[in-house]
């Protein structure tokens, strides 16, 4: 049997979700706005990274933001994610599976990055670090990846 919360615990998980979300919609518009400092602001220090289709194959946070800004200065984006399935572990450690899509376009001619559209998902915990919620672990799983002629 479930142990029954409290008001002020129900109340904390809700804006530990929020927080949650509010950090994965700006995940979003920094790489689409290519904020690269505000995007490394999202993620630990020891953050891990699990993207199957990358080919840079970035290890640490330093390298996974440097990847993604070079995938994506020279091109325009579009990142999308869906209502999220947020689950609070504890006070400190959480887990969500974010429904996502994106569309890349190549806009410059001197950049090697093609063009695409895609379908997949987000699963990714976070860790409260210093008051604020970070992705600690990110994978991207893609259902459809569609290219684009360039």
């Amino acid at each position: 049997m479930h142990e029954k919360l409290s008001l002020q615990d129900r109340i904390d998980r809700l804006e530990a979700i929020e927080e949650i979300k509010q950090l994965k919609a700006r995940y979003c518009r920094y790489v689409d706005t290519k904020d690269w400092v505000g995007f490394a602001s999202l993620f630990t220090e020891d953050l891990v990274i699990d993207f199957g289709e990358s080919t840079s194959n970035p290890r640490t946070r330093e390298e996974f933001v440097a990847s993604a800004a070079r995938h994506f200065e020279k091109n325009s984006s579009i990142h999308q994610v869906h209502v999220g399935e947020v689950q609070i572990i504890d006070d400190t450690h959480a887990r969500a599976i974010w429904p996502m899509y994106d569309l890349v376009e190549k806009t410059s001619d001197d950049s090697e990055y093609i063009s695409h559209t895609g379908w997949g998902h987000y699963t990714e915990e976070y860790r409260k670090v210093d008051g604020r919620w970070l992705c600690s672990r990110t994978q991207l799983t893609r259902l459809k990846r569609v290219a684009l002629g360039n």
